[in-house]
């Protein structure tokens, strides 16, 4: 539908006289292709909003793996009438490959090359488009799709740097790479400039980056997956005054099993992501994480909790790299995401932390209550026990002739227990659940990290509980081991074994 308002977008951004639209466009307005509603498109994707005066709907007829109609909508300026138009002309009788590499850069030219105040037309379509493609492979996710190509490779695509080279490294050795990328909460009361990979902004990095390198791209809606996976466990972890690791569980229990769910619908065995790790197989030939190269950036750690089938279709193509070189390899190739920011560990929770966004989506509001020493005499007050956490120093605001770290927290009766540093020492781990994925020789060294950037430390002993506890014994203490957080164990730079911690024991005597 053509803007009757005149040029609309097309006077945006200039002063005086208003160059004239290409040819292209100008055809596409006479005689507009695919324009009109569809009776029961199987996709619709929108985008853009009535405040700004622009707003396109894609609508698309899919049938045996290809577009068979695409009609539209468009309301605002010519150029985004033209690029719906332009769209729809590509897309009837395009393979679903061919519809997933629809990008900006094309419909422009389509267009006979927009300026930079006119591309706002272009980039609307491309993002309905892609809309449109979500919502259809999304309502498919579980289901069977096409047969597994071995050479074919679903790249995880975030919209950081790391991802993106991933994908690049891929393509490069002759790969079929596919990016895909997912649409995950992210909290509504955050401001956007706070989130990193829930945002809108991400998502279109991440498809901008992956049409640069010619690959398909689609995204995937995981919102309710991770916020019932994630978000919901995360806030009750800390509810029962459990310290979980979200990053871990998200790989764990939502993102590779999503990942490997639209890698089945787009027909590719592989997967990938841009984590800075390796894959190793042990001596039984058993497929196991294993420390990346760049030591100050391994993400080992995140993925402990993956299952072995997972394991057999992932690769890693950054864990032979530092991140100096990921990111010259990004500015060699001019990569949208080359100079992106790096994101934070939690991605969800926005500005301020965990204790400001646990009080705005938990409940949580200030609730005075006891801090204790380890012999049970009252020492102080806080104003909630979920805004501290084993092995924290800062903030606890007490004064004391030696410095005092919180040892626990008590959710039952919003206590915080706190005490001198040598109190913190743990060296016994109750790990539950626990999972294996690889033999630990118990006659030689091994080394346990129950945080993300803790030390190695050395490992004594590893005895089996039942078939998902384990019980780990320490050669020299963990401080602040606390319960919901991760434990793993490494031997030889491998992943052998990783858990929960479900309780710590301090020294045994013998």
């Amino acid at each position: 539908m053509r803007d009757r308002r005149g040029e609309g977008c097309g006077r945006r951004g200039y002063r005086g006289r208003v160059p004239p639209y290409p040819q292209a466009v100008l055809d596409h307005l006479s005689a507009p292709v695919g324009a009109g509603e569809m009776d029961a498109p199987d996709a619709v994707g929108e985008s853009g909003s009535q405040s700004c005066g622009d707003v396109v709907r894609i609508q698309l007829r899919i049938a045996g793996g290809r577009i068979r109609e695409a009609r539209f909508l468009a309301f605002g300026c010519p150029s985004a009438t033209a690029a719906a138009s332009a769209a729809c002309a590509r897309l009837a009788g395009a393979t679903m490959d061919q519809a997933l590499l629809l990008s900006t850069e094309a419909l422009n030219a389509d267009l006979g090359g927009l300026d930079a105040h006119r591309r706002h037309g272009p980039e609307l379509v491309s993002d309905a488009v892609a809309r449109a493609l979500e919502a259809w492979y999304s309502a498919r996710l579980g289901a069977v799709g096409l047969p597994l190509a071995g050479n074919r490779v679903a790249v995880a695509m975030s919209g950081g740097v790391d991802s993106a080279v991933a994908a690049m490294r891929l393509r490069d050795t002759g790969r079929d790479v596919v990016g895909v990328t997912m649409r995950l909460w992210h909290d509504p009361a955050a401001l956007a400039a706070e989130r990193s990979c829930c945002s809108p902004e991400t998502v279109r990095m991440a498809r901008d980056t992956a049409h640069a390198l010619g690959i398909p791209h689609l995204t995937i809606d995981a919102v309710e997956a991770f916020r019932r996976g994630v978000v919901e466990d995360f806030i009750a972890g800390y509810a029962e005054g459990r310290t979980p690791n979200p990053c871990v569980t998200c790989n764990g229990t939502v993102r590779f099993r999503v990942l490997g769910q639209a890698a089945a619908l787009l027909g590719a065995y592989g997967m990938a992501t841009g984590h800075y790790a390796r894959i190793a197989r042990g001596a039984a030939g058993r497929p196991a994480i294993a420390r990346a190269a760049d030591g100050g950036k391994d993400q080992s750690y995140m993925l402990a909790m993956l299952a072995r089938p997972v394991l057999e279709r992932l690769e890693f193509p950054l864990g032979d790299l530092v991140k100096d070189e990921v990111r010259e390899l990004a500015r060699g190739a001019a990569l949208p995401a080359a100079d992106a920011v790096e994101s934070q560990e939690i991605c969800f929770v926005g500005q301020g932390g965990y204790a400001p966004f646990l009080e705005r989506n938990a409940g949580l509001g200030p609730r005075p209550g006891e801090i204790v020493d380890t012999g049970g005499r009252v020492v102080g007050e806080h104003s909630g026990y979920w805004r501290f956490t084993v092995g924290q120093r800062r903030g606890i605001g007490l004064a004391a002739p030696e410095p005092l770290y919180v040892v626990g927290t008590d959710a039952a009766r919003n206590r915080v227990v706190v005490g001198p540093r040598e109190e913190l020492a743990t060296w016994g781990l109750t790990l539950h659940p626990a999972v294996g994925h690889d033999a630990l020789d118990p006659l030689r060294p091994f080394e346990v990290r129950v945080r993300y950037r803790g030390a190695a430390l050395r490992g004594r002993g590893v005895v089996p509980a039942d078939d998902d506890t384990l019980l780990v014994d320490l050669d020299e203490p963990a401080d602040g081991a606390a319960p919901g957080q991760t434990a793993t164990i490494y031997q030889d730079g491998r992943l052998v074994a990783a858990g929960t911690i479900a309780g710590s024991r301090p020294r045994t005597m013998e």
